[in-house]
Parts: C-alpha cells; sequence; structure tokens
C-alpha cells in the first residue's frame, strides 16, 4: 500500500459502515414509498369508479388529465395443451416463454372462434393521471 493511505482495516470498516447505513436508507425509502404507493392506490380507485360511474374514458381537470385503459395479461393453465394448439394453428409467435401477450391477443382478435385450452384472461381497467402542460 501506499505510504500515508488507509489500513486495510480501515477501508473495511469504513465500508461497511457506509454500506449499512446505505441499507437503512433504502429500507426507510421503502417503506416512505409504499405509503405513497398506497394513497395513489386508493386516488386511483377513485378515478377508476369516477369513470365507471360516469361511463367515461378519459376526464380533464385544472391540474391534469386522467383516462383509463383497458391491461389485458393472458396465460395458460396447460402447457402442454397450450403447445399442441400452437402447433396445430402454425403460430410459434405466440410464445417467449410465457405467452406473448400482444401476439395471442392479435391471434384472438383474428381467430375469435378459437381458444386455446386452459388459456386465462385477466382485464383490469388501469388509470393513468398526468400533469397538465
Amino acid at each position: 500500500m501506499e505510504a500515508g493511505a488507509p489500513s486495510l482495516e480501515k477501508l473495511v470498516s469504513v465500508y461497511i459502515k457506509i454500506r449499512d447505513k446505505k441499507n437503512e436508507v433504502v429500507a426507510k425509502a421503502h417503506e416512505e414509498e409504499e405509503v405513497f404507493n398506497l394513497k395513489l392506490r386508493k386516488i386511483e380507485e377513485l378515478l377508476l369508479a369516477h369513470c365507471a360511474d360516469n361511463s367515461t374514458e378519459a376526464v380533464r381537470t385544472e391540474s391534469g388529465t386522467f383516462y383509463r385503459s383497458v391491461v389485458q395479461k393472458f396465460s395458460t393453465s396447460d402447457w402442454e395443451s397450450m403447445n399442441k394448439f400452437i402447433l396445430e394453428h402454425e403460430a410459434p409467435e405466440l410464445l417467449v416463454k410465457k405467452i406473448h401477450q400482444g401476439n395471442l391477443k392479435q391471434f384472438l382478435e383474428d381467430n375469435p372462434d378459437l381458444l386455446p385450452p386452459g388459456l386465462n384472461c385477466d382485464s383490469k381497467y388501469t388509470v393513468t393521471v398526468r400533469r397538465k402542460r
């Protein structure tokens, strides 16, 4: 080591203290973040309820605009049957080690009379809040 440089013991000791402090700060930040996320989810629920109750998809306010959209996620509970279905209909683009959401959605739109065995679809509204520009 260079003359006058801190000892390895000192470097390790300081490193551990900094790492411990960092972990403490990160843990506290995660706790605070969860409080904010809970409040945001409650507001999102109210905004989604407003959209549903008023049969609207978007609302403009003085502070900004919010709108709801549908997010769909596809899955299967029967991979063997899903694989057979994909091979039978020559649709390997439906897979990326999980069901490819966009490709399966398009396939179902193009083939409304064909449903893969074991297919699950979870649809829900989400809300997006944009700041007024």
